[in-house]
């Protein structure tokens, strides 16, 4: 069976277990011989960041470098493309289109230089190309979310910019990128009127476009906010013979389910959070087998765990993260957690690190938790094997070694953590032998976690180079941890929100 037509009460039947109450000490069973399922790394395959400007910058460079050597991943999406900071539309004196790609140029090259690709977001309107130029979205930095007043000058735009492309880089290699049409237009990001109509025919006009350069070219949306309109744009799209190579949306885990999801969904009200980000792409996929792609790529091109009590800055999204892959792995092909950098200006330049904000590393390239346990997940082997408890993912890898992640997940409101407790568990693992060696590795409170070395040095606003070279090396995971097991068996005490990743070697 294709693995992202499984059946969709597989999921249901996971998020039911996951919402089984947790007990301090508790048995897993593992059976290293079960059948096994291909088990793509479709979370770190792709991250976001902010906008496109931003690749220009070092300190954004060291994060992708620092965040590619721990995941290895292959795409980045931002915003703004198009932005005039970039400079890339402009018209003459007579109204002619004016063009200049130098930067995006910059950008890409910076890109592929360090192995990564982009997925192209096309957005947002050039002033001289919008029908309002002061239509302005509140971000900082300002971006035009106007519709275009001449959709003739739009399709020069677009011809020009992917012949660029093309002509820079090769057909080859641009064929391996993705082109978004635009970011989240049923909500402030687009300002066409009505919302979901204009933006069809802005996607009509991108589409064609892209395919008349190259029909090798892939191209895709609607990249709505909160899983919305999937449903609404293949129907438009089939109906119209319009060029559809992906399915891409968004959802947080902190969106609301009001947002999420519509009453016939039967989706419960109170539906926990760490449960709504893959029941949003169960929904999504749901809509795509119905209308005929069920096996056309999707890509949710932004999530992220809640942000409460900044839980973005603790060892929460590790197992977090961990409990998403869990429940997401086979209904998706990629997640583009957002972000992998605080290098990121949606509000302004960030005052100081450990604000709360979404990436992987803080302002000054300070690891976070959320780092390491990337790094700990990517290590997990390609080979699933199927397990019914709520806290686990057992994989094998090319070298017959089992791969195990477990975790102690406790929700970041104040109440749940303050009742959080260490759990036990007891892993029982037939099939290798009764005392194989075992390595273990932890991200938890004494792990990779930088907050407590950060108040050790007074919490600067502005650290300096020496101190964040010391606040990473301080949070640098040891090597890890040898034993074995006894008469198969491994006992673990997991902290609240830690998560560990445990090797068990087969010979």
């Amino acid at each position: 069976m294709n693995r992202l037509t499984r059946p969709i009460v597989n999921l249901l039947l996971l998020l039911a277990l996951s919402t089984l109450p947790s007990h301090a000490q508790q048995t897993i069973e593992i059976n290293a011989n079960a059948p096994t399922t291909p088990f793509p790394h479709f979370w770190e395959e792709m991250f976001g960041s902010g906008r496109a400007a931003l690749v220009l910058r070092q300190s954004y460079l060291n994060d992708l470098k620092a965040v590619k050597q721990v995941t290895d991943f292959r795409y980045v999406r931002f915003h703004a493309i198009l932005h005039d900071e970039l400079g890339v539309y402009n018209e003459d004196e007579h109204g002619n289109p004016v063009y200049n790609f130098a930067y995006i140029d910059q950008i890409y090259d910076n890109l592929l230089a360090n192995g990564v690709r982009p997925v192209v977001e096309i957005s947002f309107m050039p002033k001289k190309l919008a029908f309002n130029p002061d239509f302005l979205h509140p971000f900082w930095y300002k971006p035009n979310v106007s519709p275009t007043k001449s959709y003739e000058k739009w399709d020069g735009l677009i011809t020009a910019f992917a012949k660029n492309l093309v002509g820079r880089y090769g057909i080859d290699e641009v064929s391996q990128w993705h082109f978004e049409v635009w970011n989240e237009p049923n909500i402030d990001f687009w300002g066409g009127i009505p919302r979901q109509r204009s933006y069809f025919e802005l996607y009509d006009h991108t589409a064609r476009d892209l395919k008349a350069v190259s029909p090798r070219l892939r191209v895709g949306g609607p990249a709505t906010a909160a899983a919305q309109w999937v449903d609404a744009f293949l129907k438009h799209t089939t109906e119209n013979n319009v060029p559809v190579d992906f399915v891409s949306s968004h959802g947080y885990a902190d969106d609301t389910v009001e947002n999420m999801f519509s009453p016939s969904d039967n989706v419960p009200a109170d539906l926990p959070m760490d449960q709504r980000v893959c029941r949003a792409i169960a929904k999504v996929r749901g809509q795509m087998k119905a209308a005929g792609k069920p096996t056309m790529p999707l890509f949710w091109t932004e999530w992220n765990v809640p942000g409460h009590n900044q839980s973005r800055d603790t060892t929460y999204v590790g197992p977090a993260l961990a409990n998403t892959v869990r429940q997401c792995d086979g209904l998706v092909d990629m997640m583009s957690f957002w972000t992998f950098s605080d290098v990121f200006e949606e509000g302004g330049p960030g005052p100081r690190p450990f604000i709360g904000q979404f990436g992987l590393r803080a302002e000054f390239g300070i690891n976070k938790p959320s780092y390491y346990g990337f790094a700990l997940l990517h290590q997990l082997g390609d080979q699933r094997i199927a397990n019914t408890s709520p806290d686990i993912i057992t994989t094998k890898s090319a070298d017959g070694s089992l791969k195990i992640a477990v975790w102690n997940l406790v929700a970041p409101d104040a109440e749940s953590l303050r009742n959080g407790k260490t759990r036990t568990l007891t892993l029982n693992i037939q099939g290798p032998a009764a005392n194989a060696p075992v390595a273990i590795q932890r991200v938890d409170n004494e792990h990779g976690n930088v907050l407590p070395e950060y108040a050790k040095i007074g919490k600067p606003d502005y650290p300096t180079p020496t101190q964040v070279e010391q606040l990473n090396r301080a949070t640098t995971l040891p090597p890890p941890e040898q034993t074995h097991l006894e008469n198969h068996q491994l006992t673990l005490k997991l902290e609240p929100n830690a998560l560990a990743l445990v090797t068990v070697t087969s010979h």
